[in-house]
């Protein structure tokens, strides 16, 4: 004979189960420690200074392109 199973108790279960499975799954995609967090703050701030610190600066007695140009 099969064994009684209540319903409601059972999807309840289940439901418990897949939100547990998705979390795990999230905390492995998007989880970052804060000193993984940091380290990729500083990477990108050091690049942009890199770019900004070599860009190129206009001539001082250069004038702007005028904008009546074509």
């Amino acid at each position: 004979m099969a064994e009684i199973v209540n319903l409601r108790q059972f999807r309840k279960g289940k439901a418990r189960e897949d939100r547990s499975a998705e979390a795990e799954r999230n905390r492995i995609l998007h989880g970052r420690s804060k000193t993984e967090k940091q380290r990729e703050r500083l990477e990108a701030e050091r690049a942009a200074n890199f770019v900004e610190g070599h860009r190129r600066e206009p001539a001082p007695d250069s004038k702007p392109p005028s904008p009546d140009r074509n």
